[in-house]
């Protein structure tokens, strides 16, 4: 096999020749005796429990973890889980919240920002848990304590339904008979991070189960202004006996999260733990109710299902600066606004000589326009931007797993069907403010409801938004392996989903330009097929081809017009269809064990989008459309290797990860100093085919070491290395700065991050812990995105018309805003155990 050198237009072709020629060198060492006691996994096809594959007989590189995996590397929730051990995985920190992190998997991420090109699928029990308005992933609606178990599922796997592009992570819950026994933890540590958590299970002879777990956590949080409160309660209640199993399942989350998001990169650099405008606050309440059950017909035959409901109310509280007033003169009130403000009684206010330097935060003004209702409020520096998101989630699912004899060979089939239905409200609404000195909104009486008298020929921003949104999808599947001896088994599968997605919007009604009513539909047959050659007990090969589709979403829908770009998640308007993601997955590789403890893997992928649903930044930072993208592509190699050496434990792999746009197109992307207007102007770039795309490195490393020093002592560390990345609206990666209308290289750097952590088992009930992340307290970004600033270099001022007018229109600066890496963070825990 080989690699072309890593250039920006670089190729991995899997050679079927070569993998041909090492299959025909191994197998006649499939006849030698056998050396490796082999170790078994199954694993699960679909998202519902049914009959198991070995995983030598699954056509892709499956990654699966335990709850031990879990609790032994002290992560704090899945995705930090899976961010530090699981090979291709890699995080961007976009909101600056521990329990809101995009997670990236092979290029494709499942984010809980609204915007973010969302690509893989979540299932929580068989749940499909990414919600109907953007497909989101809220990662703080997971409890980390209730999980047994997860697998990481690469590709556009049909079986995995909607959403599937690059991936699907299956997360099973725990259950009283396997964990039985009851606990509870305490941690305590920096920023005022501590939690405490709580786990009980049980069953008795009658063939009843329960498990149930509770955790609170609270923080302060590194950077200015930023605790959150996370507070979640699972419990499940079961019964089987020698053929059936019933669980229900109950879940709650009641969550207050302060992400302050990205920060200007002059303003990061002058004080790391900054940022840039104030409060950033979501919340987020969810109920999850999910019965699922299981029946053996025979030793042969499983039918399983369930049926669930689960409720999400979202909102949001942001502070952000108004991009309108930037292009306004801000500090000097005019006389009418002189007078406005006498007349409501204040004063202080100036009279004379008011400039970005003698008024770094102008605020007047704003007060001034808030009296004068007549007038426009693009004198007001801040806004405060709401939201409220209402969604409803039901459905259900079943399928029965056969397996048996097709001729003289070994056979399972499964097939299945499914229900989903999500209903939304979705309200949005901006207040006009002024910022203070500490960069927080103050609101005033004005709203930003097309209301204000915007002038001759111009438009008062109205970003009110009032949406009923509903969704139903229809699936059927199949998949069917079958052995075509002892080595070779082959996999065919196939899921037809049909969606059908319904908008009404509340205030403009009817249909039309302005008009989000709208009635949508997608249908799309996605097969796969799969081979699998396991010559020997010791290695095996697998092929797959596999297809998957997402639908745009309401959000989508919704604002899709780079004329008139939207803040997300607010402001969106009438917008013409868009089509449907379709993503076509190659996989090539092998995978092997020498022993019982070490494991190895080496493996070839490509994905290809069709239609590609990217969200483009627009001239002011959080601003954007969505649009298909004729094609990108995602391909890369995957290596990694595991082993035990008496009391350590070893790990390690390598992901090269090439993300291009293969096709050409014009995006926005006034923060770029190659768009066609000019310096700091509003404008256009043009992507070529072979561009990277941002917020995806090229290579991500991880390794891990544990070791056990005593019996009761451990002591482990990780490490979590991604190279650097382009920054979003830096598509066409020709971004440069010029020091002057320009600042911040339009990228984030690369970085490694090590980890540490020990555990002592006092006695057989007591557990003390400790860990340190980023133990050299690195200063590193995760990622970033071009856009204009409104301050000054360290943030103390606020300047509007930085340069000269340019045909009547003011340049503003461009900089590099990034997602800051938190600083090194130590706690410590005590577990006690009945």
């Amino acid at each position: 096999m080989r690699l072309s050198k890593p250039e920006p237009r670089s190729r991995v072709r899997p050679l079927a020749v070569a993998l041909a020629a090492l299959f025909a060198g191994h197998a006649q060492a499939a006849d030698d005796p056998m050396t490796v006691t082999p170790t078994v996994t199954v694993i699960g096809q679909t998202p519902l429990p049914g009959l198991e594959l070995p995983v030598e007989q699954i056509a892709a590189p499956v990654q699966s973890a335990t709850a031990k995996d879990i609790d032994d590397s002290q992560a704090l929730d899945i995705s930090s889980f899976i961010n530090r051990r699981l090979n291709g995985v890699h995080v961007n920190e976009t909101q600056g919240n521990p329990y809101q992190a995009d997670v990236n998997y092979r290029g494709y991420t499942a984010s809980p920002l609204l915007g973010t090109a969302q690509g893989l699928s979540v299932y929580f029990d068989g749940v499909r848990v990414n919600q109907p308005f953007g497909d989101v992933v809220s990662w703080d609606l997971i409890p980390k304590s209730a999980i047994a178990s997860i697998n990481l599922m690469p590709g556009s796997n049909p079986l995995f339904g909607l959403n599937t592009l690059g991936g699907a992570l299956a997360i099973q819950t725990k259950e009283g008979r396997t964990h039985a026994g009851t606990s509870v933890q305490a941690t305590a540590g920096s920023y005022g991070r501590r939690s405490v958590e709580f786990e009980h299970g049980g069953f008795n002879e009658q063939g009843l189960e329960w498990f149930v777990t509770a955790n609170h956590f609270e923080e302060n949080g590194w950077r200015t202004n930023s605790p959150s409160s996370i507070r979640q309660v699972f419990g499940k209640l079961g019964w089987q006996d020698a053929r059936s199993d019933l669980d229900l399942t109950l879940a709650y989350a009641d969550n207050r999260m302060n992400g302050n998001g990205l920060q200007e990169g002059r303003m990061l650099a002058n004080d790391y733990s900054s940022i840039y405008t104030q409060p950033d606050i979501t919340r987020n309440r969810s109920l999850f109710m999910n019965l699922t059950g299981k029946h053996s017909l025979s030793d042969n035959a499983l039918v399983s299902g369930n049926v669930y409901y689960r409720k999400i109310t979202g909102s949001t509280y942001n502070g952000d600066i108004n991009e309108e007033a930037l292009s306004q003169s801000l500090h000097q009130p005019s006389a009418g606004e002189r007078a406005a403000l006498a007349a409501a009684g204040y004063t202080g206010f100036p009279t004379s000589g008011a400039n970005a330097s003698n008024t770094p935060f102008p605020y007047w003004r704003c007060l001034a326009n808030a009296l004068l209702a007549d007038e426009p409020n693009e004198k007001c520096t801040g806004l405060i931007n709401r939201t409220r998101t209402d969604q409803e989630n039901f459905g259900m699912s079943g399928q029965v797993s056969i397996s048996g004899q097709l001729g003289d060979r070994k056979n399972l089939f499964i097939a299945g069907a499914g229900y989903d239905q999500s209903n939304l409200h979705f309200q949005q609404s901006g207040q006009y403010g002024y910022i203070n000195p500490d960069r927080s909104v103050t609101p005033v009486d004005a709203w930003a409801d097309g209301s204000q008298n915007a002038g001759a020929g111009e438009e008062a921003l109205d970003s009110r938004v009032n949406l009923n949104g509903r969704t139903r999808t229809y699936s059927v599947f199949a998949t069917d392996t079958l052995s075509l001896n002892n080595h070779w088994h082959a996999t065919v599968s196939g899921r037809y989903n049909r969606t059908a997605l319904k908008n009404r919007d509340n205030l403009n009604p009817g249909g039309g330009d302005d008009s989000l009513d709208g009635n949508h539909s997608f249908s799309r047959f996605n097969p796969a097929v799969g081979l699998t050659f396991t010559p020997s007990r010791s290695w095996n090969a697998y092929a797959g081809y596999s297809e998957g589709s997402r639908t745009p979403t309401s959000i989508e829908l919704g604002c899709a017009n780079p004329e008139n770009p939207c803040k997300l998640p607010n402001a969106m308007a009438g917008d013409p269809p868009l089509k449907q993601v379709v993503t076509k997955t190659w996989d090539v590789g092998l995978r092997g064990q020498l022993n019982t403890v070490t494991h190895w893997n080496l493996g070839v992928f490509r994905a290809t989008n069709h239609d590609d649903i990217l969200f483009v930044a627009d001239e002011q930072l959080g601003y954007g459309y969505f649009k298909n993208f004729g094609k990108t592509r995602r391909q890369g190699v995957e290596a990694g290797a595991s082993t035990a050496l008496g009391p350590v434990s070893l790990a390690l792999s390598y992901t090269f990860l090439d993300a291009t746009y293969r096709s050409a197109e014009e995006v926005g992307g006034t923060g770029n100093s190659t768009n066609e207007e000019g310096p700091g102007m509003e404008g256009t770039i043009d992507v070529r085919k072979g561009d990277r795309i941002p917020l995806t490195p090229r290579h991500i490393v991880k390794a891990s070491a544990a070791y056990r020093i005593t019996s009761a002592f451990s002591v482990g560390t990780d490490l979590v290395g991604v190279s650097g990345s382009y920054a979003r609206g830096n598509e066409n990666n020709q971004h440069q700065p010029d020091g002057t209308y320009y600042v911040g290289s339009g990228r984030s750097g690369g970085y490694a991050v090590f980890n540490l952590n020990a555990r002592y088992q006092v006695d057989r009930r007591l557990q003390v812990f400790g860990q340190i992340n980023n133990l050299f307290d690195r200063q590193y970004t995760t990622g970033a995105q071009l856009g204009s600033t409104g301050f000054n270099a360290d943030g103390s001022a606020l300047v509007a018309r930085p340069f000269g007018a340019v045909n009547g229109e003011y340049p503003q600066v461009g900089s590099t805003f990034y997602a800051p890496g938190a600083p090194r963070t130590v706690w410590v825990g005590v577990r006690y155990s009945l």
